[in-house]
């Protein structure tokens, strides 16, 4: 890095990331493309894709998302961060070949449950299993437990979803429908084979297209991998390079867009987990500091919603009745009025196109109450 390397402040990544992530402008892309450019969605619960490509699609329709799903072109799946994301067909072929690494040393936090266990006779026994037919975790851990008595259940269920890349079978995921979470392996409901385990320069320049101006470590940190720098010197001489207020090295695209850092940024509803969120080291570029750790309670994640472009509260829809929804919107600091129309009036947006058809209320109160 040079010392002449510009400087990018807070505004100005955050602008740049919100361009990225298809929250300054709504996009036109169908529901398939924005899965791809984003290379997944944080999917933990079963609603949060949905709302992601509510806030940052125009025209979207949660049946657009549920129709790819049910036809076996998106998939939920355990990735990066060890966390279920939902992916294209593609990407679930290549992507978690690339992070196999880290589902592997995941397991050394286990080791102890798993005494005695041959984890490739395991992986080849689950998914002998799972391929016959989708099996619950609780049936995996049930048969598993019967070739290996001494083992902790727990423990043998985990290694099978490390060591197998163990896809979530429909209905679940499906928008309007319920069902438990039943797996066989991303090969056999796909029905074709996983990549090798790819270099992962290509998903460098993919991951700084939907999160760039970014460093080695905000990558480290999105994908729950570690040793990405030798993948980065190797494109630096494609990359534009940068630095933050901190001096921290940034790389990113030459033609991707760094728009001025006044551009105006409208209110979005985000869901609990979104990827927005999570995949930077320093998340100053979205979270302003007094608001750290301000969308959770203990193991409870809440909805959150932006204005100006960065975090600024969070939200929680209550059915008041079958057809009546209402929108609880919590802001951290004051808003002005204009504020508080253009929040009311992303919310009635957000609501007609994921429940439409329904009445809703939308009124500003108390979601949670940080101890």
């Amino acid at each position: 890095m040079t010392k002449t390397a510009p400087v990018l402040d807070p505004r100005a990544l955050n602008r740049a990331t919100l361009d990225r992530q298809l929250l300054l402008e709504r996009s036109s892309l169908t529901a398939k493309a924005a899965v791809e450019h984003l290379l997944g969605l944080q999917a933990q619960n079963v609603k949060p894709p949905y709302y992601a490509l509510a806030a940052r699609l125009e025209g979207f329709a949660p049946e657009e998302l549920s129709g790819l799903m049910a036809d076996r072109e998106v998939v939920r799946i355990v990735t990066m961060r060890s966390t279920i994301h939902t992916h294209t067909a593609a990407d679930t072929l290549t992507l978690r070949p690339l992070v196999q690494a880290a589902r592997d040393r995941e397991l050394t936090n286990f080791r102890k449950g798993l005494a005695g266990v041959d984890l490739d006779r395991l992986a080849a026994l689950a998914r002998d299993l799972v391929e016959t037919e989708p099996r619950t975790m609780k049936q995996l851990r049930e048969a598993l437990l019967e070739e290996w008595p001494d083992a902790d259940p727990q423990s043998l269920a985990i290694a099978a979803r490390c060591r197998l890349p163990l896809v979530q079978v429909t209905p679940r995921g499906l928008w309007g429908h319920s069902g438990q979470v039943a797996l066989t392996t991303a090969e056999h409901w796909l029905g074709r084979p996983a990549e090798p385990t790819p270099a992962p320069d290509a998903t460098v320049l993919r991951y700084l297209a939907a999160f760039g101006p970014a460093s080695v470590k905000d990558m480290q940190t999105w994908a729950g991998l570690t040793r990405l720098r030798e993948a980065f010197e190797r494109l630096r001489p494609q990359l534009l390079t940068f630095r933050d207020e901190h001096g921290v090295e940034l790389f990113d695209l030459p033609d991707a867009p760094r728009p001025d850092a006044d551009t105006p940024a409208p209110p979005r509803f985000l869901p609990e987990f979104d990827n927005l969120l999570l995949s930077h080291a320093d998340r100053t570029r979205v979270i302003p500091a007094a608001y750290w750790g301000r969308s959770w309670v203990g193991n409870m994640v809440y909805a959150t919603f932006l204005v100006d472009g960065f975090l600024a509260g969070v939200w929680k829809l209550e059915k008041d009745a079958p057809d009546s929804h209402a929108l609880v919107i919590e802001p951290f600091g004051k808003l002005t009025k204009g504020r508080r129309d253009e929040v009311t009036q992303e919310g009635a947006r957000m609501l007609a196109t994921m429940h439409p058809g329904t009445s809703y209320d939308i009124r500003f109160g108390t979601v949670v109450r940080p101890s």
